[in-house]
């Protein structure tokens, strides 16, 4: 049973599209675990298009049980370090474009 307020707290849900990007698991295996009652959800909708929201804690507890806890730990560290890369390819980016202005201003005081 989800505690007072799961589903209003900042990532403690995720949709099933958010699901298979950051654990590897696709919609059906997350009906499977709601009509095994190991899953609660919630249904909506976007510009018409359905998804099922379901809370991070119990879709981890659910896949660490179905698929084993390596599965698990393998799914996060791999979705972490997806985070990582794209902060340091950002981090690059707004240092090259520091070193422009840099150059541009080191001109500027030259003349």
């Amino acid at each position: 049973m989800a505690e007072y307020g799961e589903w209003n707290r900042k990532g403690a849900s995720l949709s099933d599209v958010t699901a298979k990007k950051e654990y590897g698991v696709d919609r059906e295996f997350i009906i499977k675990g709601i009509n095994a009652g190991k899953l609660e959800f919630r249904e909506g909708s976007i510009y018409g298009n359905p998804y099922i929201k379901v809370l991070r804690r119990q879709l981890e507890e659910y896949i660490a049980e179905e698929l084993g806890k390596e599965y698990l730990n393998k799914a996060k560290n791999r979705t972490e370090l997806r985070k990582i890369k794209k902060e340091i390819a950002e981090v690059e980016c707004r240092l090259a474009s520091l070193k422009l202005e840099k150059t541009a201003l080191e001109r500027l005081l030259e003349k």
